[in-house]
This record gives C-alpha cells, structure tokens and sequence, in this order.
C-alpha cells in the first residue's frame, strides 16, 4: 500500500510517497497555479558507489542500484529556525535507509516564506562497518510530471564563455533527446541531455541553471544548482517520462570519489527548484528566492554607482598621475565608489605573474597609495582595490615564502596556470594570510569596496588529504566560502564584487554571499547588450554589474548606447570621463542621476524579456523589469537597444507586454532626455507597445511603462 503526504505552503506544494517496494519520490507537485501529478514516480534520491552503480548501466545521474534499494524510515517537519542563516521558513527532512549496504540517507528541504521555491541537500551516513566510495550523489531527482511523455516540453538553457556570455536558447526536448522506441527493448534509454561544470570557473562553459516548460500542461520547472565548484544537471527519459537530476561534482565529470568511512557523513551542494504556470513565472519565484537566501547586506539596496578604472581606460596600468583626474571627473559624475583596478602592486610594469603579495607599488605612486585613496575619500568616494586573493603569481615572493601544500597540487606538483599559481583554502597559514591582507588593507588605507578577480582554472583540483582531485576541490570550494563568510563578519559594510574573467564564476554560492557580479569582460560596446539583457536570468537584477564605458571619441548617441547597457542593474562606469566634452559628461551625469533614482525599483523588481531571451547576433535588443508587487504603481522599466540597421530594415520593433494588456499605460524616457525622443505606438487589445528609433546607427533608451 502506497503512503504519502503532502508538505509546503500556499507557493508551492509537494507530495511525496512510498511503499514497501519503492523508495520516496515526488508524487505530485503545484506551485503558482501550475499542478503536476507524476505518471511514473522516480527515487527522489540517487548514489552511485564505486561497488554500487547503475541499473540499466548507463551515465546518468539517475537509475541508480542504491536510490531503488532505500526504504522509509522517517519524516519530520519544523519551522526553520536552526540559526544556520537560511531564513525563516519550512523545514522538511525525510529519512531513508538501504540497509543492505548500512546508509542512512536524510533529505533537506526548506521553503522560503513568499518564494514558490524549494532547497535540496542529501546527506548520506554510513552506518556499516566498511567504507563506500561514493561516485556521485544527486540533490534532487523527480519526474517532470504530467502526461509523461516530453513532447511538447520545451528546454530553456545558456551558455557561457569569457566575453561571450548567457547565450540562451529555447527548443523543444525532443531535438536534443529524440524518439528512439527504448519501449521495444524493455529498458529505460541510457542516454540523456544535460550540462556540466570544467574546474573551478562554476559557470566558464555551461550554466548550473535550466528550465523546461509545457504551455499545453501549463507548467515550467526551474532550477539552479548552488555551487562554486563542480555541478551537473541531467534531463532525461523513461519509458513512462522525463526525469531531471541535479547533482554537485560526479566521478564522470569532475574525477570526484569521495571515501565514507564508518561512521562519516557527506553532505550535498544545494540545489534550488521551483514550479510554475509560465516560464516569467518560473523566474519570479527564483528571483524571490535569491532575494530571500542571499547575505543581508546594507549594499543590496543601496547599490551606490562604482566607477573602476580598468575597461577600455587604464587596463590594469594605473599611476597617480593617470589617477586623480579620473577620479576628479567621477567624482563630479556622481559616482559614489570609485575601485582602482589590477597594476596598483606591480612595480615590474607586467603585473600578470607578480600577484599575491598586495603591497602597493612605490613606482606607480611616488606619493603613496595613501594619497590617491585620501583623494577619493576627499571626493566623497568609497575608495576600492582589485584582489585576485585565491593565487599567487610565479613571480611573486609568496610563492617562495608559503609551503608547498599551501597550494593545489597534482601528484606532488603544484598546479601552475598562466603565470599563476592557486592557493588551497583549506591551509590554515593561506586563510591566515589572506585575512592579514583584506584587514590590512581595510585598516590601512580605509578600503570600503573590493573587486575580487579570478582569472585561471587549475581544472579538476588537487589531490593533496582528498580521496580523489574532485573530492579536494570540492573540500576548498567550501574553505572558500567559509573565508568569505569570515571577511564579511568582520567587516560587515564591506563590499565585494565578484568577477571571474568577467562571468566566469556567477553561481548562487558565491551570489549568495557577495554583493555584485561583474557581467562580462566585453569590450566592444556593440556586443555587450545580449549580455546585460540575459544576466538577471542568472543573477539578481540588482547584481548585474554590466560595464557602461562611454569615451570622448564616440557620438552622443553611442555614449547613450553604452550607458543605457549596464542601467537596469549595478551601475558600473568606466571610461575617459576626464576627457570628455561638457555635453558628454552632462549624458554620463544624467546617466549615473537615472540610475541613483532607479535602485529601489531594481532592488525589487523580476526580470523580462520584450523580444524573448536575446540572440547573439540580433539587431534589436530589450530587458524588462517589471515590479515584483504589482500594485505599488512604479510601472515597468524597459531598456532597448538598436544595434544598428542595415537599409531596408524597419526602423520599429513591437515589445510584448502581455501582462499589460486591456491597460491604459503611459510611457516616458527616463535615458537619455536630452536626445531626440524615440516614438511609441501602444496596441492596448495585443499587449504590444512598437518603439521607434529616429536612425539606423547604434542607440538605446530606457523606458518606464506606468498603467
């Protein structure tokens, strides 16, 4: 006889089951409107052991021998309340044991109030009196639900790479897993789709984030897998239906074996799922879950403008010299944060392969740091640095000073990348060490902002007290966070931003902890708006910081195009503003005055897409913002971009707004006023508001839509 229950609250519901013969699995499931009910149950949970793997053999994360083989034991139920810094919320934890191999398996699942979104860990113990060595150990694992079959199920899923950021794309299931007839065999197909982590850089190639979605079942899963480190996440099908898997580092993937002793436990890296109607719904609720989960922080609804002098401006060659005109001119722009970028330490002039000492160069600064930092402070300024903390260039004296296991090591040889090499977390004379250097700096020079880089991958680890390279990673993974943590509880009004070569670490893990995220390292301006209008899918919209780098060599409306680019997120400003006419620095002031008035609605808004998920190549670009409560009439923000037309193409583009349709709504420019004003034509029965531009060449506005 089956047993269920149900547990949740009015956003999302979940009913999980068993019998003697079965293992726990979601049965159904309703969130927002959306109601799923399971055709063919899968185990919720699935191990695999290096003397336990799959039945059918196979490479996914899922049929495996131990997730069909546990059985029931216990649920429980309790309000969130453990201290451990997730929230208030519901806690559910259901425990199950294979009693042949002696592993306890306890589920963890918690729901934030509000969200319609859910958080899975599993931890596996080992009550036998023999190690396991666990290959892979999924955080979550369910049928999709519904009619069972993936027809009509459509795929939302990106891909990154240095430059070339959240390139999303939607298709049907079935292109990527199409119909083989496993029915005939008897078997379950072996194959499956999905994406992976490659090291270090969580999200350098495929990103821990996905949706699928039936609009004829109304329904649309999302999740995001939340880790700095090794991820995997497979869809795939049954005979009876599809089946998603979401799992931390796996032995295939990431060479991770982790050894259980007796006695020992291993925790999973968290995995976030959420059910809706629509895919804008789906994003609603994880982006209410963002909100929910990440570090309270005064800079997430402060969001004060930072001008770094990197992009397309210094490039990494700062001197006081270059300095303080810089700083005089975003100061008078209104910048509240002004970050001196990657160089300030080198006196060699190559600063790439000098890093990790962090003293400030004598020769860029005859006068001492100290003067450029009292500079921007007598501004009105926070002033910033750039750290690259978790390597220590080959060049540097830290690579002879600290010891060899201080660093990750293969074999006995440090891992040595680009001129780098890469600290282990895990060592306490390395966290010693970087905390000397973040208070130094801090109590020093008075450093309220720092611009933490990441620019190589050691691939898989080390293989330094770890099992296997995979297991170390996922152990200094970990260390890292915790070292965060550290920096951030002593220094509580710090800000950090995160950058990896641009977007290359942009997982929930590190978001969840830091207050911003460098977007990208695109340096033509005619690229990045795919980039900015796709980022809020990944993060939140209020962390999005997407460089905006207006030069005095461009046209009014090119300076337009790139301040435009980064102003429905973090604002991020670079660019010779010292250089510039007094008709360009006036764009860039009312730029950086549109931004300032526009953080409230940023901070609590949910991202859209008018033209869906941007195409690379496209000519016309838009983002939305539309707020998350509805009624508190601030109306929709609307950034779009005009990539430049080639003749014969329609100088007008039509925005779906469906969500406004039947409504009278007003439309104003909030950037840039003080240039000729695009027309708008709004179609109040289509939901379709057409915006046209007056030229062919590049140029954006950002629009506020008030019904």
């Amino acid at each position: 006889m089956t047993t269920t229950f149900q547990w949740g609250d009015d956003h999302l519901s979940l009913e999980f089951g068993w019998d003697d013969d079965s293992a726990v699995s979601l049965r159904s499931a309703a969130g927002g409107g959306a109601a799923l009910t399971m055709a063919s149950p899968v185990p919720f949970v699935e191990i695999v052991t290096v003397a336990a793997g799959h039945d059918p053999a196979s490479g996914r994360l899922d049929h495996s021998q131990i997730g069909a083989a546990l059985r029931y034991v216990r649920h429980e139920i309790e309000a969130d309340g453990d201290g451990d810094g997730d929230g208030d919320g519901s806690l559910l934890r259901i425990v199950q044991r294979d009693d042949v191999r002696g592993l306890e398996v306890t589920v963890r699942l918690q729901l934030l109030p509000g969200t319609g979104a859910v958080r899975s860990t599993v931890q596996v113990r080992n009550t036998s009196e023999k190690a396991h060595a666990l290959r892979s150990v999924a955080s979550w694992s369910s049928a999709l639900g519904g009619s069972g079959a993936l027809d009509g199920w459509q795929l939302v899923s990106g891909w990154n790479e240095w430059l070339g950021e959240g390139r999303w794309s939607t298709a049907p299931l079935r292109t990527e897993i199409p119909t083989i007839r496993e029915d005939l065999t008897g078997h379950d197909r072996r194959s499956f789709h999905g994406q992976h982590s490659s090291g270090t850089w969580s999200t350098g190639s495929g990103i821990p984030l996905a949706a699928v979605e039936s609009v004829a079942q109304g329904a649309c899963w999302i999740w995001q897998i939340e880790h700095n480190g090794g991820w995997r996440w497979d869809v795939a099908e049954n005979i009876t239906g599809g089946v998603v898997t979401l799992s931390g580092p796996t032995d295939a993937d990431h060479a991770w074996l982790h050894r259980l002793d007796p006695g020992q436990s291993f925790t999973t890296v968290p995995a976030t799922v959420a059910l809706a109607p629509s895919f804008p719904e789906a994003v609603r609720s994880l982006t209410r879950h963002r909100r929910a989960a990440r570090r309270p922080h005064p800079d997430n609804t402060e969001l004060a403008v930072v001008f770094n002098d990197y992009m397309n401006t210094l490039d990494g060659d700062p001197t006081t010299e270059r300095l303080l005109p810089l700083i005089d001119a975003a100061a008078d722009a209104g910048a509240g944060i002004f970050c001196i970028d990657a160089g300030w330490y080198d006196d060699s002039g190559s600063w790439w392969g000098t890093v990790g000492e962090w003293r400030p160069s004598t020769t860029r600064f005859p006068g001492g740091l100290g003067e450029v930092v009292d500079h921007i402070r007598s501004r009105g300024m926070v002033p910033g640095l750039w750290l690259e903390p978790e390597v220590v260039g080959v060049r540097s004296p830290m690579a002879e000073s600290l010891p060899d296991d201080a660093f990750l090591q293969r074999l006995g040889v440090r891992v040595e990348e680009h001129e780098r090499y890469h600290l282990d977390l895990r060592h306490p004379e390395v966290v010693a060490f970087l905390d000397s250097v973040v208070d130094r700096l801090v109590s020093e020079f008075g450093i309220g902002f720092f611009k933490f880089d990441y620019n190589i991958n050691p691939g898989p680890g080390t293989d330094v007290a770890a099992a296997s390279a995979g297991d170390g990673l996922l152990q200094h993974n970990r260390a890292h966070l915790r070292w965060l943590d550290g920096v951030l509880d002593r220094h509580p009004e710090l800000i950090v931003e995160n950058c990896a070569s641009g977007a290359m670490r942009t997982d929930f893990a590190m978001l969840s902890r830091l207050q911003m995220q460098s977007t990208s390292d695109q340096q033509d301006f005619r690229l990045y708006p795919p980039i900015a209008a796709a980022a809020p899918l990944a993060m939140l919209p209020e962390q999005a910081a997407s460089w905006a780098y207006p030069q005095p060599s461009m046209t009014d409306e090119e300076i337009a195009f790139c301040l435009v680019t980064g102003l429905l997120g973090r604002y991020y400003v670079s660019g010779y503003l010292n250089r510039m006419r007094d008709e360009q620095r006036s764009l860039v002031r009312d730029a950086i005055g549109a931004a300032q008035a526009l953080r409230a609605d940023i901070a609590a808004s949910t991202p859209f897409w008018p033209l869906g998920l941007p195409g690379w190549t496209d000519r016309w670009v838009a983002l939305g913002l539309t707020p998350d409560a509805q009624s508190d009439g601030s109306g929709d923000l609307v950034s779009v971009w005009n990539r430049g037309l080639s003749d014969g193409e329609p100088l007008d583009l039509e925005l779906d707004l469906p969500h406004l349709r039947g409504q009278q709504i007003v439309v104003e420019t909030v950037f840039p006023r003080s240039l000729p004003e695009w027309s708008t034509d709004w179609n109040r029965e289509r939901g379709v508001l057409t915006v046209s531009a007056h030229a062919r060449t590049a140029s954006a506005r950002t629009f506020r839509i008030r019904h």
